[in-house]
Order: C-alpha cells, then sequence, then structure tokens
C-alpha cells in the first residue's frame, strides 16, 4: 500500500507520462462515505479480486490502481478511499479532491446514519467543484447481510434519482457478488473512456483532465435507476 505522498507524487509522474506519450489514459475516482461503510473492501475486491483477510479503519487514505480494457484501449484506473473519520482525512482533503474524474458514494444498507450523511458528502464533493458534470455513483454495501438491512432500495433509489446518479446494491464481503463489483467500477470505465474533458489541458503536470459524464450503456447489471 502507497503512502498519501507516495500516490501524490505518482500521480504527478502519471501525468508528466500522458503528457509525453500520450497512451494510456488515466482516471482518478475516490470512494466516500462514512466510516465503516466497506469502502477499502471494495477498492480492495475490485483491484485484488477478493475480500480482505484484515479489515481495519482506514487511516489518512489508501490509493490502489487496476489496469482494465475497455473496448481496445488500456485504462488505468486509480481508486483513492479516505478515512470516513473526519480527525484522519482533514489534512489530506485539498489532495484527495484534487483532479478527481469520477466519484462514488458508498453507504452501508445495515446503517442508516451512513445513508442519511450521504447529503453531508455530497455537499463536501460540491464545495470542491466535482459537481454533477462528472460520473457519480452510489453504492449500497453490505447487501449480504439481508436480515439487519435498514435502508429500503426504493428509498435508495429516489435520493439516486434525485441527484442524477445510478444506484448499485452489492457486498464486498460475498464472494458471489465479486463480479458485480467488477461490473460497477467497469460501468465507471467506460462512462470515463467515452466522455469529454470538462477543462482544456494545463501546463501543470499534476493536473489530469477533469472528465463530463457521457452516456453509456449500464446492461447486464443489477443496478436501480
Amino acid at each position: 500500500m502507497q503512502t498519501v505522498e507516495g500516490a501524490i507524487e505518482a500521480s504527478i509522474a502519471q501525468s508528466a507520462i500522458i503528457e509525453k506519450q500520450g497512451q494510456k489514459r488515466i482516471f482518478k475516482i475516490i470512494v466516500i462515505g462514512d466510516s465503516n461503510v466497506g469502502k477499502t473492501c471494495l477498492t480492495f475486491r475490485f483491484c485484488s479480486g477478493k475480500f480482505p483477510d484484515k479489515t481495519e479503519a482506514t487511516i489518512g487514505v489508501d490509493f490502489r490502481e487496476k489496469v482494465v480494457k475497455v473496448e481496445n484501449e488500456t485504462l488505468k484506473l486509480q481508486l483513492w478511499d479516505t478515512a470516513g473519520q473526519e480527525r484522519f482525512r482533514k489534512s489530506m482533503i485539498p489532495h484527495y479532491y484534487r483532479n478527481v474524474h469520477a466519484v462514488v458514494f458508498v453507504y452501508d444498507v445495515t446503517k442508516t446514519s451512513s445513508f442519511d450523511n450521504l447529503t453531508h458528502w455530497i455537499s463536501e464533493c460540491n464545495q470542491h467543484k466535482l459537481g454533477e458534470g462528472i460520473p457519480r455513483i452510489l453504492v449500497g454495501n453490505k447487501c449480504d447481510d439481508q436480515r439487519n438491512a435498514v435502508v429500503p432500495t426504493n428509498t435508495a433509489q429516489r435520493f439516486a434519482d434525485n441527484h442524477n446518479m445510478p444506484l448499485f446494491e452489492t457486498s464486498a464481503k460475498d464472494d458471489s457478488e465479486s463480479d458485480h463489483v467488477e461490473a460497477i467500477f467497469m460501468t465507471l470505465a467506460h462512462k470515463l473512456r467515452s466522455s469529454r474533458p470538462m477543462m482544456p489541458p494545463t501546463s501543470n503536470r499534476n493536473s489530469l483532465n477533469m472528465s463530463r459524464n457521457n452516456s453509456q450503456s449500464d446492461q447486464n447489471l443489477r443496478c436501480c435507476f
């Protein structure tokens, strides 16, 4: 696992490679939500194909990468997962929200407060100019624990509709859901690939192109619209 400083340095170096070679596009995706909703487990499942053996609260920022192929183009997805607790993330916020291409909001279907707090996370994104102009999706995690689920799908769907986001319900823990977790992030990769830059390229080596959501079919997913 890279440190925050290492991740930022890597992002700068990779931006320079894009400008110099123009070969592989890199997209920064941030995963946000309350502590213990399973953000790290979702990114771990997508990047490693399994549930982590040990789960601990994120301190600062977790950083993972995965290279994917979308319609014969190779893309690199950078997944940034921040601590849900304010005392662990306050100093990281400026770096975390810089040069973001897509946002994944996560809540725990067994914890009402994590769903209620989504308005805070959306507000924070808007404050950092990450509005509806970039792809945003909503993920209800821990669907394997149906017995304790307290956030109804129709309630989450209304919320997603009001904020112009697709809703996905899944489980990072359940092995039978691994393909679904993969499909969620690959749907985002398809959206990013077909998107166009919101801003023209700048001379700043640490600037990655921001993207605007351009419609892409989300077929064959258990997704709620």
